[in-house]
């Protein structure tokens, strides 16, 4: 496709991407600066905080089956340390489990000694819920999305909270353990340190992809698009070459025959091969009289226009 930024010379009409057909390759080039530059303004800081994921290890006991999940469902709140904590999945004892009161207890059994938090999200801020929590006794907490969201998670902002470990996990896993612990089954959570992910880098590298799918869309798109609309310089030499062929085909012709005085090897020869006319010759006569091999002239013609002899055009009255 580079190709074409040699062809970023046409005028008039609008290409695909209704920019003018008129473009050079300054102004292409400024497009696509700016394009660029739009691109490159529109990254976060690079600074920005990493997000970093939790794997949450599930286990819990229906009958005599210990069912065990792992899974990398949460993210850590951008204040929570980033450290390995485990215990028993707690709720808050009031009907409402946003745990926004600040005089709300959690119902802890009797074998727990460290225990987590289950806590929904809302009604209050993270950090509030997180304090809450935190003089309660809770070694962590885990909050779950809003409804509606699925799994969506992303990471809490929660300062003054730096000394318990905090994570999100979606609405969905959330009621799942919350209908769980109603039921009176006792489960158990460890939390680990998952992966890190950097979302600057990913948006700096869509953004990349953007401007470079862009930039090649709209190269096609012009290849694509330019031999549809020949510019003014074109169109007059097809008009040109229409014309001539017209009056090409509008001058005498005629066949020689015995008896003729052109056929005289003394007399003519055709100026353009040079070979002395004979009987059976077709010849094509111009408008200043002169005279050819209909095969010698017709493509001096259609490439000069002019008689090879005098010059006379023959498009001119």
């Amino acid at each position: 496709m580079l190709f074409c930024f040699s062809l970023l010379s046409v005028s008039g009409g609008m290409n695909p991407l209704g920019l003018p057909l008129s473009v050079s390759k300054s102004s292409v080039s400024s497009w696509l600066l700016r394009l660029g530059v739009f691109l490159l303004l529109s990254l976060p800081n690079s600074r920005g905080k990493a997000i970093w994921t939790a794997h949450l290890n599930i286990t819990f006991q229906v009958g005599n089956r210990i069912i065990s999940e792992l899974g990398e469902s949460a993210v850590f709140g951008n204040h929570s340390p980033l450290e390995r904590v485990s215990g028993a999945l707690v709720l808050p004892e009031a009907w409402n489990q946003n745990a926004c009161n600040p005089l709300t207890n959690f119902s802890r059994p009797g074998q727990a000694g460290s225990w987590l938090a289950l806590i929904e999200r809302g009604g209050c801020t993270f950090t509030h819920k997180i304090n809450v929590a935190a003089e309660k006794g809770a070694n962590g907490v885990i909050i779950y999305n809003y409804p509606g969201t699925g799994n969506k998670v992303f990471p809490m902002s929660h300062q003054g909270t730096e000394n318990i470990v905090a994570v999100m996990i979606g609405n969905l896993k959330g009621m799942e353990l919350l209908h769980l612990i109603q039921k009176g089954v006792y489960v158990t959570i460890t939390i680990e340190v998952g992966r890190m992910h950097m979302p600057w880098l990913s948006h700096y590298v869509m953004s990349l992809f953007t401007f470079l799918s862009a930039t090649i869309a709209y190269l096609f798109l012009y290849c694509a698009w330019r031999p549809q609309v020949p510019n003014s310089s074109t169109r007059r030499q097809r008009q040109m070459k229409a014309d001539v062929r017209k009056a090409i085909g509008q001058l005498q012709l005629r066949v020689l025959k015995e008896g003729d005085k052109e056929p005289n090897p003394n007399e003519d020869s055709c100026v353009v091969c040079f070979d002395i006319y004979k009987a059976q010759d077709v010849i094509r006569i111009l408008t200043c009289k002169h005279f050819f091999h209909k095969t010698c002239i017709d493509p001096w013609l259609l490439a000069h226009r002019t008689c090879p002899m005098c010059k006379c055009d023959i498009l001119k009255p």
